[in-house]
């Protein structure tokens, strides 16, 4: 049984992430760390104010890290070295210079250490690497992924435009699941560029991005996102030599292909699969699907796609 606290209670936590720790059967919430006692009771379970009380418990074995961005760094790296498994929200860190840190914290310590990008989980996904892999629409030359919404900036996720908090605007909060989708099936990028700018919104951070990847054989990936369109799009399509395979949405469970159509839905919660393979490579040694060290490479990316 593994025991974990969770700091923060936002909504990704309140939705998928406490009710994933509470259905995996190997998993026990032992406690959440957070300064507004109240939102807690509900859970019946320990509540610390501080992180670093919630570290002092020798009971604690896991930390799921979900707070905003500019703190993933420090209470992942605290977490670490208190001897704790750490689960940190995406995007893993505010620039590669931090996200090194984490790493190096990770192996120094030998503790388990994984990014939540949940998409490799997606059993579409996962059967999309399969098939690449196999020839399915020939030599891969191309990647097309979006991500396009409309947010103002305003309500319970105004910081996300708070370049203190967030580190950018659609770059770091979806960019970075489609560009980390883009690394798990073609492999650790060569290079990376892109354009950010303010097209419509004018808050402190871009409001659209559009970011162009090179992989090892020739393989191009292209992610584009953006805050500013009322028609709503979540588009990923991969186009090879012999065919194309399509994915869109990404979040749903179409996948087509040459000769191929599948429905592979995802699991209704999303960060199930997730947690489930991370208490599998704590406990059983089973590989980690999103590991800090190739979660690593998304923040390579957006370093270079920021011009840095």
């Amino acid at each position: 049984m593994l025991n974990w606290i969770v700091i923060g209670i936002g909504d990704i936590t309140t939705r998928r992430v406490i009710p994933a720790i509470q259905a995996e059967p190997h998993s026990q919430l032992y406690g959440i760390v957070t300064r507004d006692r109240a939102k807690a009771l509900a859970y019946n379970t320990r509540v610390w104010p501080t992180l670093d009380e919630a570290l002092a418990d020798p009971h604690v074995q896991a930390v799921y890290v979900a707070t905003p961005l500019f703190l993933h760094a420090p209470q992942s790296i605290r977490s670490l070295r208190a001897g704790k498994h750490v689960l940190c929200e995406k995007p893993m860190a505010m620039n590669e210079a931090e996200a090194r840190t984490m790493l190096r914290a990770a192996e120094e310590t030998g503790k388990t250490f994984g990014v939540a990008y949940y998409r490799r989980c997606y059993p579409k996904v996962q059967r999309a690497k399969q098939l690449l892999e196999a020839g399915a629409i020939g030599k891969p030359v191309l990647a097309e992924l979006t991500s396009h919404t409309w947010f103002n900036g305003s309500g319970s996720r105004s910081w996300l435009v708070d370049p203190a908090k967030a580190g950018g605007g659609p770059l770091f909060d979806v960019a970075s699941h489609r560009i980390d989708v883009l690394n798990f099936l073609f492999g650790q990028p060569l290079r990376a560029a892109g354009q950010l700018s303010n097209v419509v919104h004018h808050y402190a951070v871009e409001d659209n991005a559009t970011v162009m990847i090179e992989y090892a054989g020739g393989v191009r990936g292209i992610v584009d996102v953006r805050w500013h369109s009322h028609v709503s799009r979540d588009e990923c399509r991969i186009r090879g030599t012999d065919g194309e395979m399509e994915l869109s949405p990404l979040n749903g469970p179409d996948l087509v292909y040459p000769g191929g159509r599948e429905s592979l839905p995802p699991h209704a919660n999303l960060h199930y699969p997730m947690i489930e393979n991370f208490v599998n490579a704590v406990l059983d040694k089973a590989p980690l699907l999103s590991s800090g060290a190739s979660a690593f490479w998304t923040d390579w990316v957006t370093e270079r796609a920021r011009g840095g």
